[in-house]
């Protein structure tokens, strides 16, 4: 039977008790996200709209604490993530003196930044949903990936761009988007590069819920709140199981990607890769 059955998809659910939502109070304080509790029910938000919540240097350094409050939070049992104006995050920001910076900068902020987000998220000890509004691509389709349930409003997309400038699966998007999809369509998605929209991430299986988008925050905050009051301790050990099954070498993996993504950020393909694109043409991939 689909999940969730036909027509709850498009229900309009201010929570999943019929219920209008609490105000969300702030937990701490960030630069470039927000931190929130409404209940037991926790919301971390990109707040980078400018940039499509896009990561720098700092976003990653801060969603890894927050992650990490979350799971050191006792009143937290739950947890959704989404971002603030038209997009859930638009992947790294080529912009930002992370990309700038060359190899270093970018292996840096993957080895202390993306990779322990990933970690902590698969093995925070609460359900995690993802409120994907808008574009996820990049490191920001692993993010979504790497939650436990993928909500997605109907105008969302998922994209796995690295091959545009060069450069290969990171933020443990090799494994996350395979384990959803398996591997033919996970070489689709990594090697041609191509947006798939929210209802085909639907068909496909790579999300869990499909809605409209004026409906779309009060169904993924409805939906984590019904996971705030349930059995902590059973969410707790179906990640576990899951994560065994699913993710064993989940860390290994990631170190596999920025070691091959290393290598590749030093070769003349991604360097016209980041030309081409900040020139808004076509790249001229010599292979090298």
């Amino acid at each position: 039977m689909a999940w969730p059955p036909e027509g709850a998809q498009h229900r309009r659910m201010p929570n999943e008790n019929g219920q209008a939502p609490a105000d969300w109070a702030p937990l701490r304080a960030y630069e470039t996200i927000g931190l929130e509790r409404s209940g037991a029910a926790a919301r971390i938000e990109l707040r980078r709209p400018e940039a499509l919540n896009a990561w720098d240097d700092r976003l990653p350094r801060e969603l890894l604490d927050a992650v990490r409050a979350v799971s050191d939070d006792p009143a937290s049992r739950a947890l959704v993530i989404t971002g603030a104006g038209r997009a859930f995050s638009a992947g790294a920001d080529v912009k930002s003196g992370m990309m700038s910076n060359g190899s270093a900068g970018v292996i840096r902020s993957l080895r202390e930044g993306t990779n322990p987000i990933m970690l902590a998220i698969r093995e925070l000890p609460k359900p995690v949903v993802a409120a994907v509004n808008g574009p996820a691509a990049g490191v920001g389709c692993a993010l979504a990936l790497a939650c436990d349930l993928v909500v997605a409003a109907e105008s969302a997309y998922f994209l796995l761009a690295f091959t545009r400038i060069g450069l290969t699966l990171d933020g443990g998007s090799s494994l996350f988007v395979s384990a959803r999809v398996g591997h033919a369509r996970a070489s689709r998605l990594a090697l041609l590069a191509e947006r798939l929209s929210a209802g085909d991430a639907y068909e496909w299986g790579l999300i869990d819920r499909l809605v409209p988008d004026a409906e779309h925050r009060a169904a993924a905050e409805g939906l984590t709140r019904r996971l705030a009051e349930g059995p902590t301790q059973a969410y707790a050990a179906t990640k576990r199981n899951l994560n065994a099954a699913l993710y064993p070498r989940l860390a290994e993996q990631l170190e596999l990607e920025a070691a091959e993504q290393e290598a590749l950020l030093g070769g003349s393909d991604y360097a016209e890769g980041i030309a081409a694109f900040a020139e808004k043409r076509q790249p001229a991939f010599t292979g090298r």
